[in-house]
């Protein structure tokens, strides 16, 4: 599983320079909004989130799971992990929430298996299945 320091080694420290290097706006395609209308139409991302998110909505989008995506609840946030002392993975972009009212850090996540399958399958690993559950969670499994 990737950790900060993974992301420290590639990305650098979470700063301006390397926002200016690794993120950027991306424009999510119009055919996507209009499927996953709780989507935003840019993010503001890790251009290595691009391939994966993108393949992940789409999983979604052919497997009829529109309804179950209810909120985006960001990306990029440069914060240090809840409670902890290290970097948490959206300060570099690479880690996404959804559905964060039913899915809060802690408690037992609300999403189908079909719906966590779609991010899986598409090169994510998510937080429901951790020690400390973060079923919003969804980050990416390689750098």
């Amino acid at each position: 599983m990737v950790g900060s320091t993974d992301c420290i080694h590639k990305y650098g420290e979470p700063t301006p320079s390397m926002e200016r290097k690794w993120l950027t706006l991306w424009d999510v395609p119009d055919a996507i909004n209009r499927e996953l209308p709780v989507i935003p139409n840019k993010i503001y991302c890790n251009r290595d989130l691009i391939a994966p998110l993108e393949n992940a909505f789409w999983n979604i989008i052919s497997n009829c799971l529109q309804d179950e995506v209810k909120t985006w609840d960001g990306c990029f946030n440069v914060r240090l992990v809840r409670g902890g002392k290290t970097w948490s993975l959206h300060s570099w972009a690479i880690a996404i929430d959804i559905n964060a009212a039913w899915n809060g850090l802690g408690k037992e996540p609300q999403m189908s298996k079909e719906l966590v399958k779609c991010f899986t399958d598409a090169g994510f690993d998510w937080g429901g299945t951790w020690t400390r559950k973060d079923g919003m969670h969804f980050q990416l499994k390689q750098i």
